[in-house]
């Protein structure tokens, strides 16, 4: 059973103590190189999750779980996180692997199932890079391994490809294991929640229910597209009609990525919204003496609403100066 993390947990807390293998000097020099591009495994995470939520195609299916992609989908996938690694990290193409990283050639595979890579004939005696996430686990692991035929399952499917067997698998040098897969905010709700979410009517509708019910975590940019299902999806969030505007009466604040509001976030000690994220909370004015942590808001201190508070209008949050993107 996968230990379930804080979404806060830096992926490079999950690394296991692992030493490049001394008798093969270009495994030690791919996973350098790796380490030394996203030393935090931030940009590997972010990366699996637009994948998914590319093959979801949240804004036109109203998708959110894995489980309901076409079988082809699925099948595709490896390719779509293939493609997209290589976008990110602005890899070489190789000479007869996906990728050439730091001069040595490196095949790419992916699977959703962990242990599950398909790999080819033609891949023996070259590294691996090896990834796994889950969206219902909200976890994901990447490791590197030299393949040899000793270390592949007997059999094949038409393609001829191969798994790496079981016992095998203590010989990948991870580079993250079970690091946190950034969450998928509709998978992981209540189920209740949700289908009051997608019952209403409108994408406003339902976008003002998902922060009025998915309060104090992380909500995507694509949880808000899979919920609005409008091509103007990010308007919807907004003030000037959006929803913070239409939850301030019930005291509900929506900090977005800036700095203003990240900052908010943390003295309230919320989850901090990342790029592309949203952040929903009830407050109340605070009162003194209160042990609540507070945030200067508006001119006023404020504090998280418990259950038992009245309802008081929310501060309007300052002006945006945005850490990574333009104002949503």
């Amino acid at each position: 059973m996968v230990r379930l993390l804080s979404p806060d947990i830096s992926a490079a807390v999950n690394i296991p103590n692992q030493v490049p293998p001394q008798d093969d000097p270009q495994l030690a020099l791919v996973h350098a190189q790796l380490r030394r591009l996203d030393p935090d495994g931030r940009r590997f995470a972010a990366v699996l999750r637009d994948t998914i939520d590319q093959l979801l195609n949240g804004e036109v299916t109203g998708r959110y779980d894995w489980k309901s992609l076409f079988k082809t989908e699925k099948t595709h996938a490896g390719t779509v996180v293939e493609i997209n690694l290589q976008r990110e990290f602005a890899f070489e193409d190789g000479e007869d692997m996906d990728y050439r990283i730091g001069g040595v050639d490196v095949d790419c595979k992916y699977s959703q199932q962990f242990g599950g890579w398909m790999i080819p004939p033609e891949a023996v005696g070259h590294l691996c890079l090896l990834v796994w996430a889950d969206d219902h686990e909200s976890l994901w692991s990447a490791g590197l391994l030299r393949i040899a035929p000793e270390l592949l399952n007997g059999g094949s499917n038409r393609d001829m490809k191969l798994t790496v067997k079981a016992e095998h698998r203590t010989k990948i040098l991870w580079l993250w294991r079970d690091a946190v897969l950034p969450e998928n905010t509709l998978l992981h709700m209540d189920p209740a929640d949700r289908e009051a979410v997608f019952a209403q009517n409108s994408g406003q509708a339902r976008l003002n229910e998902l922060f009025r019910r998915a309060q104090r975590r992380r909500i995507g940019r694509n949880v808000v597209r899979t919920v609005a299902q409008q091509k103007d999806y990010m308007k919807r969030v907004r003030g000037n009609g959006g929803s913070r505007s239409s939850l301030r009466r019930e005291g509900i604040i929506i900090m977005g990525d800036y700095r203003a509001h990240q900052e908010i976030a943390r003295q309230l000690a919320l989850p901090v919204p990342q790029e592309g994220d949203f952040v929903s909370a009830r407050v109340v004015p605070s009162i003194p003496g209160d042990s609540r942590p507070s945030a200067v808001i508006d001119g006023g201190a404020w504090s998280l609403a418990e259950s038992g508070d009245a309802v008081t209008p929310a501060p309007v949050l300052p002006a945006h100066t945005s850490s990574a993107t333009t104002e949503l």
